[in-house]
Order: structure tokens, then sequence, then C-alpha cells
């Protein structure tokens, strides 16, 4: 009974949390033929690129015209979106490729299309390759426990 009585008062509290996500349902589904395409890197701002911030957001790196990059805050992309954050590939452990669109307003990017581009998958080593067939005679040589010492 008591708790009936506190529930609107937890919901009003509560629910202006909600509202300050950055959500990508407002970009375009495709790129605008008319605005030019670039393919980025992003990641997340504060734990890859050092951007002051208090919680993790999606940041691209745009080109400069001195040939340098420099990171960007993104607007209508949240870091959830494309999995959890902290996941192998996720916003704050890797640094991916994306392809955008949009411009800079007061220093962050005001993303129109954002598509984060898959993954390469990893290059088998070539056959050919110089692979020391046994790589415990050199100038290591394995030891107690596994571990490699050198030979002195």
């Amino acid at each position: 009974m008591l708790l009936k009585a506190f529930r609107p008062f937890l919901l009003a509290a509560f629910l202006p949390l909600t509202g300050f996500a950055q959500t990508a349902h407002n970009l375009a589904a495709t790129p605008d033929p008319d605005k030019p395409l670039l393919t980025v890197e992003t990641s997340c701002g504060e734990c890859n690129y050092g951007l002051p911030g208090y919680d993790c957001d999606v940041a691209v790196r745009l080109p400069q015209e001195d040939g340098s990059s420099k990171a960007y805050y993104v607007d209508g992309v949240s870091i959830g979106e494309y999995g959890h954050p902290h996941d192998k590939n996720g916003f704050c452990v890797a640094v991916r490729e994306a392809e955008v669109q949009g411009k800079l307003v007061d220093g962050r990017f005001e993303a129109t299309y954002f598509k984060l581009l898959p993954l390469e998958p990893a290059k088998p080593k070539a056959a050919d390759q110089d692979q020391d067939p046994e790589p415990d005679k050199g100038q290591y040589s394995t030891g107690e426990k596994g571990q490699r010492d050198k030979k002195e």
C-alpha cells in the first residue's frame, strides 16, 4: 500500500534519466549521394581518444586539412547500439572503422549517416614465410616450466 503512494514519485524521479542517450533511430538508412561519404576510425571518445567526459560515448577521428586527424564526439549514435561497449570488439576496447556523413557543429560531429563496418577476418600466415620449425633451437632454449631462457 505504501509503495503505491510512492510510485508516481519514483516514476517522476527516474523518467528524465532515460532521455539523455544518443540514438541512431533518426539517422538515414542509406548515405546521401550528394554528400561526401567518409570512412573514418570510430571508438569510445573517453577510453581510446582521450576526450574529456564522464561516460563512454561514440567518437570519430576526422581528417584535418593539415593531414592529421582529430577526434570528435558523435551526436546521433548511442554507444550501446552496436553491442556491449566492453565486449571484445566493442567501442571501449577496439578502434573500428565506419562510413559516416554529417557536419561539425560546436565541436561535435552531428551524424546524418553512420554505418559501422564489419571487422576484416584475420589473415592466415603464408606457408612460405620464414618460420622457425624448431623454436627452441636458436638463441633461446626452453627452460623449466616451459619458460624460454636466453642461451649464453
